[in-house]
């Protein structure tokens, strides 16, 4: 029997204070994607994994302690470059942990390399990605970290919905546990603004399976779809759902959550622009699965008006060091 979660993840001392010209999910939610973020000095070594259906993913592998990898994957229109991969990858390294970076299908190197999409129930490449690492350190302890899309599709994953348990421990940070109101709320407002962006993301990944022979054609699209109609166009059929609405309710983590014996923690922000804080007040939590509710931080910004007890104002890197520090036995400031 796991011990109880406490023993798990470290305690927060510190929760988000924002910047006055941050106060909202949105605001949160765009500058915390401009604020600059480090890069990385090394590559890391190549990856390419196959999967069940003959398509190919790519990840990086940055080898320090064989006891210990962390596993981290990005979310939609996002890559193993992406912003919080670069800053986690960075805390990995600094606590001198391994760290593998996962693309999706498609995505960063593994452009060119699928057929298929990739989408937010994809818990089986999840888990063809971490059984490839624990193949790689076979006697590690392996932490899995998802960000939004990745994160519901870890949560898939880990109950054994799509794919199967593999990590030792997770978190999984603002995922879309409700998908079919993640996308509803998308397509409305100001929220319009980050859906033109995912859709423009999601066609150029589309456009570049067609151009290496991967795909006959892609969908016809306008200039302002939503990526609700670029579900029903693409993803659904693509993916092998019967429609946008089959896609939406089989790759939800919302209902499957109960199911979790992993030890994980769920972290979202009470202001996510379009990934509702009550979906996971509404949650029947198993025993193995804590939840931390911030109540600012909009969707992966969590930027704070004063310096966490890491020296910067990035919140989200602050809590995520803590609990991975508190998992490895490591110190965290």
């Amino acid at each position: 029997m796991l011990p109880p979660m406490q023993n798990w993840f470290a305690p927060l001392r510190e929760t988000l204070c924002p910047p006055r010209w941050a106060r909202g999910g949105h605001s949160q939610t765009i500058f915390g994607h401009l604020w600059p973020s480090p890069n990385l000095d090394e590559i890391g070594e190549r990856w390419e994994i196959p999967l069940g259906d003959g398509d190919t993913i790519v990840a990086f592998a940055h080898r320090r302690n064989p006891k210990f990898v962390v596993c981290l994957f990005h979310g939609l229109g996002g890559s193993a470059e992406a912003d919080y991969i670069r800053r986690t990858t960075h805390t990995c390294l600094g606590l001198g942990l391994s760290v593998v970076r996962v693309n999706h299908r498609g995505c960063g190197e593994g452009e060119g390399l699928s057929a298929g999409p990739y989408h937010s129930g994809r818990g089986e490449d999840v888990s063809a990605a971490l059984s490839y690492a624990r193949s790689q350190f076979p006697d590690a302890f392996l932490l899995a970290i998802g960000f939004s899309l990745s994160g519901n599709a870890l949560l898939l994953s880990l109950a054994g919905v799509r794919g199967r348990p593999v990590p030792d421990a997770a978190i999984a940070v603002n995922a879309p546990i409700d998908l079919a109101d993640a996308s509803m709320l998308m397509s409305r407002g100001l929220n319009r603004v980050y859906d033109f962006r995912f859709v423009r993301l999601c066609r150029e990944s589309v456009h570049s399976r067609v151009r290496a022979g991967r795909l006959a054609s892609a969908p016809d699209l306008g200039v302002w779809s939503t990526l609700r109609e670029f579900d029903d166009l693409y993803t659904a059929p693509a993916g092998g759902f019967d429609d946008r609405e089959d896609y939406y309710r089989t790759c939800s983590a919302a209902p499957h959550i109960e199911k979790i014996e992993t030890p994980t923690m769920l972290l979202t922000a009470g202001d996510d622009p379009f990934v509702r804080a009550e979906h996971y007040r509404k949650l029947r939590l198993p025993p193995q699965v804590s939840l931390h509710i911030e109540a600012h931080g909009g969707h992966m910004g969590y930027l704070s008006a004063f310096n966490t007890p890491l020296g910067t104002k990035r919140w989200m890197d602050y809590a995520l060091k803590r609990w991975i520090a508190g998992l490895a036995g490591k110190p965290s400031t």
